[in-house]
């Protein structure tokens, strides 16, 4: 009996619209990603940029339209998913057990994002930019199929920039699908770009 093969990993945004409060964050918004895609997110500030990536990581719900995911799923954003009181290298550790990860995938984690003196450091006491790092070190470490990753080059010295460069295009060479929201260009080649505007500057 051969063994059945996994699908590729996908997302489907299709005519999404969301509301909060009384204030209308996306409208009509369509996007699609496949395997090996690494798309752009771009726009100003309040356009909906961390807006999107919260719902296909399934944290909001959108009030109109519908999206669909294949393929597990990694956010790195500004709520920084790791317990304080642990050291950098212990929460890490929690998530490679929890994704079923190797203690060598958390360690070039750390490698990557130039955490290794941080290791033994409760997350508490991290920087702004460290906590960034650790953020980003989780979602190399998971085993998850689509990465989205807000603003990930804030805070980052150009070393650790590179670092994140080369990660996001083995992990699109491997068949995931990235989406980094930013407000620069990533340096590397992305398989489009995606650009939000304000829905009430049209309306």
């Amino acid at each position: 009996m051969s063994s059945r093969q996994a699908p590729l990993p996908s997302i489907s945004v299709d005519n999404v619209a969301v509301i909060r409060g009384n204030r209308l964050v996306l409208r009509g918004l369509t996007v699609t990603a496949r395997s090996g895609d690494i798309i752009w997110v771009r726009g100003a500030n309040g356009c909906g940029k961390s807006t999107l990536l919260r719902l296909i990581a399934g944290l909001l719900h959108a009030t109109a339209g519908s999206i669909q995911t294949e393929g597990r799923i990694a956010l790195a954003d500004e709520n920084l998913a790791l317990d304080a009181n642990l050291t950098v290298a212990k929460a890490l550790m929690f998530w490679a057990d929890m994704d079923g990860a190797s203690a060598d995938a958390r360690s070039a984690a750390l490698a990557d994002m130039d955490l290794q003196g941080l290791a033994q450091v409760p997350v508490r006491f991290l920087s702004t930019g460290q906590r960034k790092r650790a953020s980003i070190a989780r979602v190399l470490t998971s085993k998850a199929d689509i990465w989205l990753l807000d603003e990930p080059y804030n805070g980052l010295d150009s070393a650790s920039c590179a670092r994140l460069d080369q990660a996001i295009t083995a992990h699109a060479a491997t068949g995931g699908i990235v989406l980094v929201a930013a407000h620069q260009p990533p340096s590397i080649n992305v398989a489009h770009s995606l650009i939000l505007d304000r829905p009430e500057a049209d309306a």
